[in-house]
């Protein structure tokens, strides 16, 4: 052998023999003795006090799935027991989190390329106390402080893979949420299958779009409150949590209550590391959907009780912010149906609520909660703060405005068939609902009602103190045989009701709105007829005293009905109120006063030809919304014609009045006439 070989081969053994020594001495080491020093060093970065308690050992094994020479290469498996971790200085509490013991593979080779490669980590019963203060600090926030700030940052980077935990206890006080939580984690005793939960066709659809879930390992059980509000919860997860596996989905499932509102999941978390990506079954219920907004911040109006299914899918890192979807739902709200999407961006500098929503059969009382309409029964039960004082017809619950600055929103919705009862003929409902920093618009609110339609356009804003409101509202072609269908004498009328409308007032309800309202009322019906037992249909107790009064039992038929109504400040005041029936000219005058709900009318007939009326008197109706009197004043008819001298001022609303008429059913317009007669100044006379 040459003398190079020689030394060569000396080197090589060597070199083998320095790596023998140092497996020897790595393999037998007792790690422990470098426990102080890594306790000292940690506590040091973290500014709160670290300790392993217990024993610190590694294990070298070769890795399994590794291939060719490298699963030869035995992996470090480092081993710490008792592990403490310490609160910061301001923590009244002492401990943050421990550990019974940690467990974690090293990459040997991935040393090469400056980077802590660990595939895996393995806790055993962890334990946590995790607080918020009211001024944001945290124990969950760490602070870093370089010794040197021009330092140049480590090349060195950690690679995760996976965590992998036993049974836990965790608990949680957030004040700046007004949360309280108290989570155990136990193992399941047995796995439970993915699709026994979700279902065969949902755990289908979950592979194609990556990776297989997981079985379920573990079961949840939480209680305590949930901003301010009482929660109670159970549940079910997966044992090994992927971090860096983007695609292999995490299981989740949980029943929760808040309050009185249910929240049922199943589904799976992706990309955790980064809350990457939910994509759940999410089923919810509860007495209202107003009561949503303290929990998720979505700002949505008092409804009655509800439940909807559905799939929520969340994009948490969308550059626009994080996206919610809730897809292909379906549910109801009171009695009606709701199907749609909606999708919730937390985008700035106010998310928005966007999607379609549809029922198919709407019940009306569904719609009354949106203006605090329903009852106080039902109020309370959906957590409103207003009652109804007794007596009070007009809604007095208050908007909540303070919700409508949180958030934007764009949704449409459809009510295709509304069903009600034959005195209330709306037939389907469209509505584009749109809130832009705090002004809500409803543009337009279309019903279809008897035939024809009635066309909204409302504009609340909620940034001005009181709310500021306007509405315009437009009749057009309501045929009166479909608004009154059990009314024999109507069904051969080709009569219709046209009007229009406009309010503006202040106050953040329904009743101070229209106590404080400005505008006005015009309102044309031809070729219709009226008799008590109408006003039965139409529940009027006080107009079958008066239609009794004038007409007796009879059926009458009416040519025109014309009014023009002005509002200023709430109170309404009649400029023109006329019925022509072919008996008698009928005029309303007075006022009805919004503010106060109290009526103040006067009905004056005058008679057609040698008709001799029993009634010498003109009659009154007075009192309130909800319990109006009726009866006859102390004081004579005038005479035909004497009561007319005011015709001139009533010619303007009389011309006003013309605009609405239109032919219906190819018939003549029986207002015209007496609309023309009014404008001119003259006395009417019958129609024929």
């Amino acid at each position: 052998m040459t003398r190079t070989r020689k030394t060569l081969a000396w080197v090589i053994g060597i070199f083998f023999l320095l790596v023998a020594v140092l497996v020897v001495i790595l393999a037998t080491f007792d790690w422990n003795r470098i426990k102080p020093t890594i306790n000292s060093k940690v506590s040091d970065i973290l500014h709160r006090p670290f300790a392993i308690n217990g024993n610190l050992a590694v294990r070298w094994q070769r890795e399994e799935g590794e291939g060719g020479w490298r699963a030869w290469v035995p992996w470090p498996h480092v081993i710490a027991e008792d592990i403490t971790l310490g609160n910061p200085e301001w923590s009244k509490n002492p401990q943050m989190a421990s550990l019974k013991k940690v467990e974690a593979r090293l990459s040997p080779l991935a040393l090469l390329t400056e980077t802590l490669a660990i595939p895996r980590i393995d806790l055993t019963e962890p334990s946590a106390n995790l607080e918020r203060l009211a001024d944001g600090r945290a124990n969950w926030t760490f602070t870093f402080d370089p010794k040197d700030p021009d330092a140049k940052p480590s090349d060195w980077t950690v690679d995760i893979g996976a965590i992998g935990f036993d049974k836990g206890h965790v608990t949680l006080n957030d004040q700046t949420l007004k949360t309280r939580l108290d989570v155990v984690i136990d193992p399941l005793g047995k796995p439970i299958p993915f699709s026994d939960i979700v279902g065969a066709k949902e755990a289908k659809k979950a592979q194609e779009k990556g990776a297989a879930a997981q079985d379920y390992a573990f079961s949840l059980k939480v209680k305590g409150e949930y901003h301010g509000q009482k929660l109670n919860g159970t549940g079910k997860i997966g044992g090994l949590l992927a971090l860096q596996d983007a695609a292999k989905p995490f299981p989740l499932q949980a029943q929760v209550s808040i309050a009185d509102t249910k929240v049922a999941l199943a589904g799976t978390l992706t990309d955790p590391l980064n809350l990457g990506a939910l994509d759940l079954r999410l089923k919810l219920a509860g007495s209202s959907l107003s009561n949503l907004y303290p929990l998720t911040g979505v700002t949505l109006p008092d409804s009655p009780p509800y439940s909807t299914d559905g799939h929520l899918i969340a994009k948490l890192h969308e550059p626009g912010g994080a996206v919610f979807t809730y897809e292909n739902f379906n549910g109801k709200i009171g009695s009606s149906d709701i199907h749609g999407e909606l999708k919730y961006v937390a985008s700035q500098p106010r998310p928005k609520l966007s999607g379609k929503l549809v029922s198919n059969q709407l019940l009306m009382a569904d719609l009354a909660p949106l203006i605090g309409a329903d009852t106080n029964t039902e109020q309370k039960a959906r957590g409103g703060a207003s009652k109804q004082p007794a007596g009070k017809v007009l809604p007095v619950e208050e908007f909540r405005t303070e919700r409508w600055r949180d958030m934007d929103a764009d949704v449409e919705f459809t009510g295709k068939r509304i069903v009600q009862s034959a005195e209330l003929p709306f037939t389907d409902l469209y509505t584009h609902v749109v809130l832009n920093n705090g002004e809500l618009s409803l543009e337009p609110l279309r019903f279809g009602v008897a035939g024809g339609k009635l066309d909204a356009q409302i504009r609340l804003n909620g940034r001005s103190t009181p709310l500021e409101g306007r509405a315009k509202l437009t009749a057009r072609n309501f045929k009166l045989k479909q608004l009154f269908p059990t009314f024999e004498p109507m069904k051969t009328s080709f009569g219709e009701l046209n009007g229009d409308a406009q309010l503006s007032g202040r106050g953040n309800s329904v009743a101070k709105l229209l106590g404080t309202a400005n505008g006005g009322l015009k309102m044309i019906i031809n070729d219709g007829a009226i008799s008590r037992s109408l006003m039965e249909i139409a529940g009027l107790n006080v107009g079958n005293y008066v239609v009794g009064k004038i007409f007796g039992d009879e059926d009458v038929k009416i040519n025109c009905a014309a009014a023009d109504v002005g509002i200023k400040d709430g109170l309404a005041t009649s400029q023109l109120f006329v019925f022509d029936t072919e008996n008698a000219i009928i005029y309303i005058d007075g006022t009805v006063n919004l503010a106060t709900e109290q009526l103040d009318l006067k009905i004056t007939p005058e008679s057609k030809g040698f008709r001799v009326f029993s009634l010498r008197s003109p009659l009154y109706v007075r009192g309130t919304f909800g319990n109006p009197s009726a009866g006859v004043q102390a004081v004579p008819l005038l005479l035909r014609g004497a009561g007319m001298v005011a015709l001139g001022v009533i010619a303007g609303p009389a011309a006003g009045l013309l605009a609405l008429i239109a032919p219906s059913g190819g018939e003549p317009n029986q207002c015209a006439p007496l609309l023309q007669q009014m404008q001119q100044g003259k006395v009417p006379k019958t129609v024929k």
